[in-house]
């Protein structure tokens, strides 16, 4: 076999040139149709830029071999529901049963069935007796498939049940309200989209337009649910872009699956193919405003700090701009360390609404004290505390920030105590109280306590730093030494020269 179609292309790979990539897989694997390590790389980036025919060739050339991915299932139901292949949904739902993702088989199979005419209700009701991941699918899909069978009320009663409580995702609020706006039921439909969400206004204005209710869309459905629940996740699996890509190929019109498929794109290292995305999304899409903060979150992943920051700072000052918008603007100068700004911007977004928002004040708050300001840090930081009361994040940082100046040290001391109570296992929390006993003098109270979170925390510089200080003045030098230098392998640049200066001549010579 030549190899350097696949050289190249794995070259362009590295370099995140999707499109070179691309060619590269497509002409290596047609040159070596039976190699599983090209077909797997072939199969990825072909995803990746939304190949569809590459990546079914790919997934043949992987189908008998033991390195195909388990998520392939996914592509080839899709293509068969895109093509109306029975035989090959069937085939594909099949192999699904076999692996990890059978959890999503039920769903898939009811909607089919809704599809063929037939009763999708006890395949579902089978599948609610499943693990609890099959059971939420079910549940959630049965309330959507009332709801698309004309049985609305039972529907809308079964809906209602499962959107109670906050931990439920909106994407099912949004296929539901699809679904009784196509079947007429626009006013209930409305209520669904409630809330603060940026694309709410817009679909609220759509409702009613949109493709009937079919297996393909209950399908894609399914697959943006999942993707969601893995959006959480820094580096999402490349599962995540499958889903995506499957999810459009069922339902082009859906911005969703572009804004998840983007986030997906840009925190796998490919940020030009995130762009492109996002680009395909109308400026007159309720999505438009999520493609905004997709492409500032691209830019900003990819490195490009300062673009990132100046389509921020435009998205924050643009007519109707949220307080969302003006929050993520702070967050990015934050990061940069542009703290008076920052400041500047969350004040912005209290200004748009979020006044009992406490992480909007707790965040102001710091972005003051690191600009030098504390004396207009501290009453934010008041507020912060006094609208979330058991957020032990500000307790934490409040409490800290009042002992490090030597203000209110019994208060301080109390917000660390009560901290430390919301999250015993916190290993900052810890050495934050035990730092608090120390410089009140209580030596012993705080060595336990420090002692505790650096072993829940042995990279933690702050902590080793405050164990050899403690060390030292109990007179166990060579203890204290070992801390500091702990301390000092992942010391920053203000702490390091302190620390080599411990390490060299002891703390009474630094003090």
């Amino acid at each position: 076999m030549d190899t350097t179609a696949y050289v190249r292309a794995r070259a362009a790979d590295e370099r995140g040139d999707a499109a070179t990539a691309v060619a590269g897989y497509a002409a290596a694997l047609k040159a070596a149709p039976d190699d599983p390590a090209i077909a797997l790389y072939a199969y990825r980036q072909a995803l990746a830029v939304g190949d569809y025919g590459l990546a079914d060739l790919a997934e043949r050339a992987l189908a008998k071999s033991p390195e195909a991915p388990v998520d392939a299932a996914i592509l080839r139901y899709s293509l068969a529901l895109k093509a109306g292949d029975r035989a090959g949904i069937d085939a594909a739902l099949g192999r699904m049963e076999k692996g990890p993702l059978e959890f999503m088989v039920p769903v898939l199979r009811a909607w089919i069935a809704f599809d063929r005419g037939e009763d999708p209700f006890p395949i579902l009701e089978a599948a609610a007796k499943g693990s609890p991941l099959t059971r939420r699918y079910a549940v959630e899909n049965r309330a959507l498939l009332l709801v698309a069978m004309g049985r609305s009320d039972e529907g809308l009663d079964a809906l209602r049940a499962i959107l109670r409580p906050a931990s439920v995702s909106d994407e099912l609020r949004v296929d539901a309200a699809h679904l009784l706006g196509v079947m007429g039921k626009r006013n209930e439909a409305r209520e669904l989209l409630s809330g603060d969400r940026p694309e709410m206004p817009g679909l609220r204005s759509r409702v009613g337009r949109g493709a009937k209710p079919s297996a393909a869309l209950g399908s894609a459905w399914l697959f943006i649910n999942l993707t969601v629940d893995l959006a959480q996740e820094e580096a999402p699996p490349p599962i995540s872009i499958l889903l995506t890509r499957a999810a459009l190929l069922l339902d082009p019109t859906d911005d969703r699956s572009r804004v998840y498929l983007a986030d997906a794109l840009s925190k796998s290292g490919m940020a030009d193919q995130a762009l492109g995305v996002l680009n395909q999304i109308r400026r007159d899409s309720p999505f438009a405003s999520n493609a905004a903060a997709g492409r500032i979150a691209a830019l900003n992943r990819a490195g490009k700090t300062r673009e990132a920051i100046a389509l921020a700072k435009l998205q924050s000052e643009a007519r109707g701009a949220s307080s969302a918008d003006a929050q993520g603007y702070g967050d990015l100068l934050a990061a940069d360390k542009q703290y008076a700004a920052a400041a500047t911007a969350y004040g912005v977004a209290i200004g748009r609404g979020g006044e009992s928002d406490w992480n909007l004040h707790y965040q102001r708050g710091v972005a003051l004290d690191r600009a030098g300001r504390w004396a207009e840090a501290l009453p934010l930081l008041r507020r912060a505390v006094a609208l979330s009361p058991r957020e032990a994040q500000v307790l934490s940082y409040l409490g800290s920030a009042l002992i490090s100046r030597g203000e209110n040290l019994e208060e301080g001391q109390y917000m660390l105590e009560r901290a430390s109570r919301l999250r015993p296992g916190d290993a900052a929390i810890t050495d934050a109280l035990g730092w608090a006993y120390y410089t009140r003098g209580d030596v012993d109270r705080a060595l336990p306590l420090i002692e505790r979170a650096a072993q829940a925390d042995p990279g933690g510089s702050q902590v080793n730093e405050h164990l050899g200080d403690i060390y030292w003045k109990l007179g166990r030098h060579y203890e204290a030494r070992y801390a500091w230098k702990a301390a000092a392998l992942y010391a920053d640049d203000t702490a390091a020269p302190r620390i080599a200066g411990k390490i060299a001549n002891g703390l009474d010579a630094v003090n």
